[in-house]
């Protein structure tokens, strides 16, 4: 008999193996969409507790390193411990109010030693995620990702006119905003005209497109590239833990609702990637894994790790859910994390043209969270648990701090720095309190008191 020498090559599958010509586009829009998220939790908790040079350095570097550990982690799973999942890991946006808190309060050894106790916690979630996933219906994860890209579209627009640097004079200015917009047209054109790889590397194009245009318009800064060295490995214990207990309750806390919340991310990658709920498996082992890199984190400097919601639109809005992509990206990052100059270049690019490139993509994680959202019945009872989900949990974001200045402090620190944690805990707790009622129950009901 003959025997077949037909390989899967697809990128629309999970074990595809397509070639490196194709595979690396691919791999080159993930890295970009999620480089310079990476390292700006380490940027500005440098800046706000007033870590020196070398310590900044530290710390945007240790970023590289444990995400490029995770996302291969996530893609190649190692004692049951990864999802199996095309995910992108990175320094969580989510913990920034969090460990800025502790930080302030009790100095950065104590964020990696309550990081330690919060990654136990997450490991723990994930080994009893089997027995709740039943609490954690598609509205309930739906709600959590439609709340994330809610969320990221402040961030997204922000860096379309320019930036966080309030100290930058052009903040807001028509050439940000130019450039914001043309690389935001190249996606939307190559995404809805483009055939082929054209379509599948419209983010990528967008941003090559971007760039360019900013070097023209002589935005782009060189001076961290040219500073940067060539080779640095990572430090092992550059901190001495410290364990207040304040800090390790409010770090557990934040890690068991991120671990939910990854519940949500993980879903957004198989329903938008793969037109299918996440496996009990898949989840629980994801979610451990999480868990086991802030351990790790913890030791080399690393701020807490998430899946990235970007990268998850990413995948929603190509398909392209070959592993061999997400680990040739876990190599480019961890070739940031040996040599500086590389992710240095990398953050050269200009906010502004992350900004245009990526709105389009949270966008898409919107319409993903809607997705999983409609699975269930859009009953009287489920719309009100969204509706409040959402409610609470974006509110109380944009009140001033005067509206909650008399509430305690850890429960700012956890619940009012991202609308994501309140969303998720209402729309949970709701969802198990209140009687669950059909469409047809609550039609019945209305016949009845008409009939009275």
């Amino acid at each position: 008999m003959e025997k077949s020498t037909n390989k899967n090559t697809s990128l629309f599958s999970l074990d595809g193996n397509p070639s490196l010509k194709v595979a690396l586009p691919m791999s080159l829009q993930h890295l970009l969409a999620m480089i310079v998220g990476n390292v700006l939790p380490a940027l500005v908790l440098s800046g706000a507790i007033g870590l020196d040079a070398n310590q900044r350095i530290q710390l945007v570097q240790a970023s590289m390193f444990i995400a490029a550990i995770g996302t291969f982690l996530q893609s190649f799973p190692i004692f049951r411990i990864g999802s199996g999942l095309p995910v992108i890991i990175g320094v969580s946006f989510a913990y920034i109010p969090t460990i800025l808190a502790i930080g302030g309060e009790y100095g950065i050894g104590a964020i990696f030693g309550a990081q330690i106790f919060g990654g136990l916690t997450a490991f723990a979630v994930g080994i009893f995620i089997k027995k709740i996933r039943k609490y954690f219906p598609p509205m309930v994860a739906g709600t959590v990702v439609f709340t994330i890209g809610l969320s990221l579209y402040r961030v997204a627009v922000n860096y379309m006119a320019g930036g966080f640097q309030s100290t930058d004079p052009r903040y807001g200015g028509l050439i940000y905003w130019g450039i914001a917009v043309l690389t935001l047209v190249v996606v939307l054109l190559c995404n809805m005209f483009g055939k082929g790889y054209v379509k599948l590397a419209a983010i990528l194009i967008g941003i090559i497109v971007g760039y360019i245009a900013s070097l023209m318009a002589n935005i782009v800064s060189f001076d961290s590239i040219q500073t940067a060295s060539w080779f640095n490995l990572p430090k092992i214990m550059p901190y001495k833990f410290e364990f207040p207990p304040a800090a390790i309750a409010t770090m557990m806390v934040m890690f068991a609702v991120n671990a939910v919340q990854a519940v949500g991310d993980f879903s957004g990658t198989t329903v938008g990637g793969l037109d299918r709920e996440p496996t009990d498996e898949e989840l629980s082992n994801g979610i451990k894994a999480n868990g086991v890199l802030s351990i790790i984190g913890s030791f080399i400097g690393a701020l807490p790790t998430a899946t990235y919601s970007q990268n998850v639109g990413i995948v929603a809005m190509t398909k392209v859910v070959s592993l061999k992509v997400f680990r040739l990206t876990s190599l480019f990052i961890l070739a940031a994390g040996f040599v500086p100059k590389f992710g240095a270049f990398m953050t050269s690019i200009p906010q502004c043209v992350i900004g245009g490139a990526t709105i389009s993509v949270f966008a898409q994680i919107t319409m993903t969270g809607m997705k999983l959202i409609v699975q269930d019945e859009m009953s009287v009872r489920n719309t009100t648990i969204v509706g409040l989900g959402i409610a609470l949990g974006m509110g109380i974001t944009q009140i001033p701090a005067e509206g909650l200045q008399y509430l305690p402090e850890w429960f700012r620190m956890v619940f009012a720095s991202s609308p994501v944690v309140l969303a998720t805990v209402v729309v949970f707790v709701l969802n198990l309190i209140l009687p669950n009622k059909t469409l047809a129950e609550e039609e019945a009901e209305r016949k009845a008191i008409e009939n009275k």
